[in-house]
């Protein structure tokens, strides 16, 4: 049966992308600051590029903000230069990492079995794995949305993965960074979706793993998509590098 919303905590994840240098600790200090331990709050995140991971870890330890990274190769270690592995994320001290994001798609040519691997890695090193999911233009032109997304889903997720180690993060490619989003209809027909394969495939779990919606998040629109059934928060871009902004996304979900 599927959790309902308040059962679910929201999650809201700020994707720093490659932006941040190390005066941008100042932005993560003013959210880390105005964020509260009311076990009602939702749970935030940050995801920095990987030059700030630890210097942000010692910034937000003991407080309520948590911190991700961007991305992690698929082994533990080995002769991989300039890739960094799940388990030296989780020593930076990040509790979390995105995989399959629409950018590593298209830009790296990560295919989905090379996601499942990250994922996978993730898990090992005891790191939720945010794992993205998302159709191109074109894809949604031809109608094609529901059948891109759900074979995504299929094979980029463990066997292992639960409520406890997974978020999925829905993020129309297309809506990334344009100021774009699908209409309401649109994103509750994708969340609906998800939900459904992620009960088929993993049970109860299944039902409480948090999906998130990303693709041009910012204050305006954030109270009307996370109010939509089945949107457990957001996956922030661009409105995350200013602490103002963020915090508005994140008091959004009350």
């Amino acid at each position: 049966m599927t959790a309902t919303a308040k059962q679910i905590r929201p999650l809201i994840a700020g994707n720093w992308k490659m932006n941040g240098l190390k005066s941008a600790l100042a932005e993560a200090t003013a959210i880390r600051d105005a964020l509260t331990t009311d076990p009602g709050a939702p749970e935030v995140m940050i995801c920095p590029p990987a030059t700030l991971l630890a210097p942000l870890a010692d910034l937000t330890q003991g407080s309520p903000l948590a911190v991700g990274a961007q991305d992690c190769h698929a082994a533990p270690s080995g002769a991989h230069t300039g890739d960094i592995s799940a388990e030296m994320l989780r020593d930076t001290g990040a509790t979390a990492v995105i995989v399959g994001h629409s950018e590593r798609r298209a830009d790296h040519g990560e295919i989905d079995r090379i996601v499942l691997g990250k994922a996978t890695a993730a898990h090992r090193a005891g790191l939720t794995a945010i794992v993205c999911i998302g159709e191109t233009r074109g894809q949604r032109e031809a109608g094609l949305t529901l059948d891109v997304v759900g074979r995504q889903l299929a094979a980029s997720l463990p066997e292992g993965a639960g409520d406890t180690n997974t978020v999925v993060a829905y993020e129309p490619v297309w809506a990334i960074g344009t100021g774009l989003t699908p209409s309401n209809d649109d994103v509750a027909e994708v969340h609906a979706l998800i939900r459904r394969d992620l009960e088929a495939r993993f049970g109860a779990a299944g039902s409480r793993i948090r999906i998130l919606y990303g693709g041009s998040v910012k204050p305006t629109n954030a109270r009307e998509l996370l109010a939509l059934p089945n949107v457990n928060g957001a996956l922030v871009g661009g409105a995350s590098l200013k602490a103002a902004d963020f915090l508005a996304i994140v008091r959004a979900t009350a």
